[in-house]
């Protein structure tokens, strides 16, 4: 088995080598790749979950009904059918590592549920700010790199078979900086992703792959550059404390850039807070009352409004093929007075007595 991904790797390389050393081209499969129309059953209602292996060996036990469940059947029995899950290449504790992944991959799918990775290329949080490459990778010229990108995607692939292959964590301008820096290097940015999207495409055929954006303002800027590579999903990051309170700008974007690329739309990140209040000492991302849309408040009610608003605008549009929830298993698991907890536990699915929140009727 290994010696025949060895030989897919080592064809795909040569192929990279010269394909990759131009710019990319359009090709009919690019351009048109098409999605079948959506229904009910093929919306993908997903949760990030990426902490959950973290926060489980710390002793915290979620519950359901005040009655203790694991937190991936909570979701599971209400109508989430996909589990987010981001990939570290090296971290130094290990969590969100490969084998971690894979093991999380693994017990979602025993539960009938499809598997989304956020692959970060990086050994840390990959975001618009910082897009840190690997340790490992940090000395390679730009032919090499192109080289671990695709043995790296090949490992990945092969090990967890992901129902959706995300490239990228919110590249924005890139990924694997310096070399895959976007508004610097166009051309071997492209190259980068289309070494990833080469080896999925032969050795996964029937993986998705995405790639993704942070928020709406630049968003036909992005996509525009990476018309002509090869992949199925436009994938947007929407937090209404970092992105704007107009949803209806957002229906649009999403709307327009379906139109324009002839790709479905993913809301990929998104969350909201069902109180302004803490449950430890760890400074939350929203605390504000100006950082909601006034529409829905910081409420149980005004949480699950908020997710139903958005699964709406998915469901109502031709264009758009599903929502993640993030953060949602992010609950203060180290205690009240942790200062290193979480800055996201008002934003969960699950509230400070960690019982799951109506949110989750969103999914249903």
């Amino acid at each position: 088995m290994m010696k025949n991904v060895l030989k897919t790797v080592l064809f795909l390389v040569a192929v990279l080598l010269v394909s990759c050393s131009e710019s990319v081209d359009s090709t009919p499969t690019a351009m048109s790749r098409a999605t079948k129309p959506l229904t009910a059953k093929s919306l993908i209602k997903a949760a990030d979950v990426s902490y959950l292996p973290l926060i489980e060996s710390e002793g915290t036990i979620y519950k359901h009904n005040n009655q203790p469940e694991d937190a991936l059947l909570t979701l599971k029995n209400a109508g989430c059918n996909t589990v987010r899950i981001r990939l570290w290449k090296n971290p130094s504790d290990g969590h969100c590592g490969l084998t971690e992944v894979s093991n999380l991959a693994n017990r979602a799918r025993q539960m009938g549920m499809k598997v989304w990775l956020s692959v970060h290329y990086s050994d840390i949080w990959a975001d618009p700010a910082s897009q840190t490459k690997p340790a490992e990778w940090s000395n390679l010229n730009f032919t090499d790199l192109k080289l671990a990108v695709a043995a790296y995607t090949s490992t990945v692939v092969n090990e967890i078979h992901p129902d959706i292959y995300q490239v990228g964590n919110e590249t924005n301008d890139g990924f694997l900086f310096p070399q895959g820096k976007l508004s610097a290097s166009e051309s071997q940015y492209l190259q980068l992703v289309q070494a990833a999207t080469t080896v999925i495409r032969a050795q996964s055929p029937s993986t998705k792959i995405m790639l993704h954006y942070a928020g709406i303002s630049g968003a036909e800027w992005f996509y525009n550059k990476v018309h002509n590579l090869d992949y199925d999903y436009i994938g947007l990051s929407y937090y209404p404390v970092w992105h704007g309170q107009n949803m209806s700008l957002l229906k649009t974007t999403m709307n327009t850039l379906s139109q324009v690329h002839h790709k479905k739309v993913l809301i990929a990140e998104t969350a909201y807070p069902f109180t302004l209040g803490w449950n430890d000492w760890t400074n939350n991302i929203v605390g504000l009352s100006n950082q909601l849309i006034p529409t829905y408040p910081a409420t149980n009610a005004g949480q699950k409004s908020f997710l139903l608003a958005i699964r709406a605008m998915i469901e109502n549009s031709p264009h758009g093929i599903g929502f993640s929830y993030w953060g949602g298993e992010w609950v203060a698991f180290r205690g009240t007075q942790s200062p290193n907890g979480s800055s996201f536990e008002n934003q969960a699915l699950w509230d400070f007595n960690l019982n799951a929140l109506p949110v989750m009727d969103a999914f249903n």
